[in-house]
């Protein structure tokens, strides 16, 4: 199962990223690792609006999800090993 399929099969559930996020736009990096967060949407598109660290670093992922940041919701890019699942 891929990391996307993953996602979609958990829309509602709650993710934990371990890593911080990195904002484009200018913010940099956000300084909250741990995040927990409501995974609303999962997909596969191409410019999300903030990335996990290993995205980031890698410029490349395996799914975009939508999740509920401080009461907005964001796309962002996340790889399989900083994304979990709770």
């Amino acid at each position: 199962m891929t990391l996307l399929e993953k996602l979609e099969s958990h829309r509602g559930g709650l993710v934990r990223l371990p890593t911080e996020l990195f904002w484009y736009g200018g913010r940099g990096w956000d300084g909250t690792p741990g995040r927990l967060c409501l995974l609303l949407d999962a997909a596969a598109f191409d410019a999300p609006a903030v990335a996990t660290a290993a995205a980031a670093a890698a410029k490349a992922a395996d799914a975009d999800a939508l999740l509920l940041i401080d009461g907005q919701p964001q796309w962002v890019r996340v790889v399989e090993k900083d994304v979990e699942l709770l």
